[in-house]
């Protein structure tokens, strides 16, 4: 598994990551996941507080516990919820930050935190206090780096620019191109994009046929014209996506979810074929290069 860093910092991350949100959570059933992701070379792991209301954390602090000096662990914060209350609220407040940092910390059985993100963000944050915090917690040594996960250009933009973020999290694939036009202005930052959604909601991959309906902009008869010439030329689509994505230096990583060990594998199956995918120059001219026309 190859390997880049994440912006400027001494991270280096594996360019195919695992997105746990949709481990199973079964501790026997989700320990075959992990080990596995270990055993193909998969370092960085992503999760949230939000995730199963905590407990997705729960799973990862005691799966990778004995690990933990060989792994990337990132988590979010900024989504609040309380035990019995149905919901959550957004709180990017430096109170809620400093308790939710410790509560991650707890769950996840360890002193320090690879890379904090901030799970989204409005223009209505106050931004300056959230970038105050996250070095704080930087300089008590609770956090190794922070980033931000966020497809709103009026938010991520000033977050990068004034701060000292690593990273941030996007949508982005072959059909939702979108974060393209701010990929220049993110290394600029000093930050590398890690990319979700990277196979569309299983339209890049072998099963889009059984998936297939309007995505982004295009309309079903679109992305069956489409997706039937791309995976006549390149075979895989799966590989497609995973190619296309780490063509970008900007891309660190490509996140991807696994719900159980064989999707896992196939993930990686695809990745390793991705290597071998020469030219993107037909996929880049038969999709879209849609760009964000809200909160710009």
């Amino acid at each position: 598994m190859k390997t880049r860093f994440l912006g400027n910092s001494s991270l280096k991350i594996s360019k195919l990551s695992l997105g746990c949100m949709s481990l199973p959570t079964n501790l026997a059933e989700a320990g075959h996941i992990l080990e596995t992701a270990l055993n193909i070379g998969i370092n960085y792991f992503d999760t949230a507080d939000l995730y199963e209301r905590g407990f997705n954390e729960e799973i990862i602090g005691t799966l990778l516990k004995p690990h933990r000096k060989n792994i990337i662990l990132a988590t979010k914060v900024g989504n609040h919820w309380r035990e019995g209350v149905d919901g959550w609220t957004w709180d990017a407040s430096p109170t809620y930050i400093k308790h939710a940092v410790k509560e991650s910390l707890r769950r996840l059985q360890t002193d320090y935190i690879d890379l904090y993100q901030l799970h989204g963000g409005t223009i209505e944050d106050n931004l300056d206090a959230v970038i105050d915090t996250f070095d704080e917690l930087k300089k008590e040594g609770l956090i190794r780096e922070y980033g931000i996960s966020s497809i709103r250009p009026n938010v991520f933009v000033p977050f990068l620019e004034n701060s000292q973020a690593i990273s941030n999290m996007m949508q982005y694939n072959l059909l939702d191109r979108r974060a393209e036009e701010w990929f220049d202005c993110i290394v600029k930052n000093g930050a590398s994009v890690v990319t979700r959604g990277s196979i569309a909601k299983g339209l890049l991959t072998s099963e889009w046929r059984q998936r297939l309906k309007p995505f982004m902009s295009y309309t079903e008869a679109e992305l069956a014209k489409i997706l039937t010439e791309l995976e006549q030329q390149y075979g895989s689509l799966h590989a497609l996506a995973f190619a296309f994505n780490l063509q970008h230096q900007a891309i660190a990583s490509t996140v991807i979810g696994a719900r159980t060990e064989q999707q896992l594998i196939e993930n990686f199956n695809s990745y390793k074929q991705a290597q071998h995918v020469t030219s993107l120059h037909l996929a880049t001219q038969m999709t879209k290069q849609e760009v964000y026309t809200e909160h710009r």
